[in-house]
This record gives C-alpha cells, structure tokens and sequence, in this order.
C-alpha cells in the first residue's frame, strides 16, 4: 500500500513521529504536502480539510490517506500503522500499552508548545515573552523532568533485558522517545545536559536509534526538515536564562 500523509511541509511538529515511523519501516508513502504537481501541495491537503463531503473529516494535519481510510490524530495514526508495519505487537494488551504511551507523549506535546505560546497561538511568541519565560521555568524545572523519568522507568522496568519500551522488539514508542530526546535537546540544551545522566537508558535508545539504518539514511537525507522557531521545539535562548 501506498501511505499518503498530509502535514505542513515546512516543520516537523506532529507529524515527523509518523514520518519516523513510515521511514524506519521502509514504507512507500507521498509527503503531500511537499510535494508539487496536481493534487499535491498545502493546497490539496487544505481541500482535503474544507471539504464538505467527507463523512469522517479531521480537524487538523496530521492525517494519514490508507486505502479508503482516512485516519487523524498521530497518536491514531501511529495505533493503526503499527500491526501493519511490524512496529507493534499483534497482542491487544500491547497495542494499547503503546497507544497510551503514545498519548503520554502526546501530553508532553502540549507542555512543550506551552512554553513559547503559553497565552494563545494567534499571538506572536514576542508578544507572550514574559509569561513564556514564567512557563519555561516550570517545564525545564518540573514537568520535563516528571515526564522524563517516567519513560526512563517504563523503558527500565520492562523485564524483557532488552531495551525497548515495549520489550524485545522495536516499536513506534521507540521512535517518538527518539524525536523527544532529539527535540528537547534542541530547544532546551541546558536542561538536557542537566536531565541526560538522569535518564540514561532513554539517551542510550535515543543513540540506538538514530544508528538504524533507515533512521541513519533519513535524517542524513532532505526528507528530514531541520528544527525551527515556527515547530514545535523552538530554541529561544532566554526562555533557559539561569538555569544550567
């Protein structure tokens, strides 16, 4: 089958966790929205969006073309591609630990959009940089670590011996603790090197992954869209002012 997933095509945001996913499995899909020609570009994920005949429409980008099915919400997303491309166990109990994880992640998601857009997104960061630096404080100082440690546990407690979040096998959860590390450090590298020796099971996997060979040849290619302040990671230098 070939995928066709529908996001913005300058940023990595939500949807890079199902791009990673596609890309370690070596999955044949069309990034439309970066794509030119007919039926391709922000146009053509924007009707998809405004259309008025569409039983089941999403509400926003991601969302994921599969056969018939149109399928929003990476976490969503990310549950149904799993079986399909081996990132999941088949047992049900898996599959749903690794859904819940997913929207753990999904959770951590919001806290870090908070930290520069704490009061409204129609608001410039500059215009909410104050109450950005009250919530950054709070994120690098409790919620980051709180949730760090959380999957470093998970991934530490697993009893398989082998280090994956789910077990023996690598997963899509694997993947997106991959893209947390990747993007806290970008945006926040003063309290990753705080955090990192706290969490060092999550490090490893992160380095683990990133050695994979179709992660290695993604993120060496242009496929992967380089961190920005219009993503979601956005490294603003003030907002880690103090703190080491």
């Amino acid at each position: 089958m070939r995928y066709e997933l529908f996001y913005w095509p300058s940023i990595q945001g939500r949807g890079e966790f199902i791009r990673l996913a596609l890309e370690e499995a070596g999955a044949d899909y069309l990034d439309v929205a970066r794509e030119r020609g007919r039926g391709r570009g922000v146009a053509a994920m924007m009707q998809l969006l405004r259309g008025s005949t569409l039983a089941r429409p999403p509400f926003a980008p991601p969302f994921l073309k599969a056969g018939q099915l149109l399928i929003a919400q990476t976490a969503n997303i990310l549950q149904h591609l799993g079986p399909r491309l081996r990132l999941t166990p088949q047992a049900e109990a898996s599959r749903l630990w690794a859904h819940q994880l997913q929207l753990t992640v999904e959770d951590l998601i919001v806290e870090v959009h908070a930290t520069h857009h704490p009061l409204s997104s129609d608001l410039y960061y500059y215009e909410q940089k104050a109450a950005a630096r009250r919530r950054a404080r709070y994120f690098t100082g409790q919620r980051a670590p709180q949730f760090l440690h959380y999957f470093e546990g998970m991934l530490t407690g697993n009893q398989t011996g082998v280090a994956y979040m789910l077990g023996r096998r690598l997963s899509y959860i694997d993947l997106s603790m991959f893209q947390i590390v990747e993007g806290l450090r970008y945006a926040f590298p003063k309290m990753m090197a705080r955090l990192e020796p706290e969490v060092p099971a999550l490090i490893e996997l992160h380095a683990r992954i990133a050695q994979r060979p179709n992660i290695a040849a993604y993120l060496a290619s242009p496929r992967r869209i380089p961190f920005n302040e219009d993503d979601i990671f956005r490294h603003y230098p003030e907002l880690e002012k103090g703190r080491s």
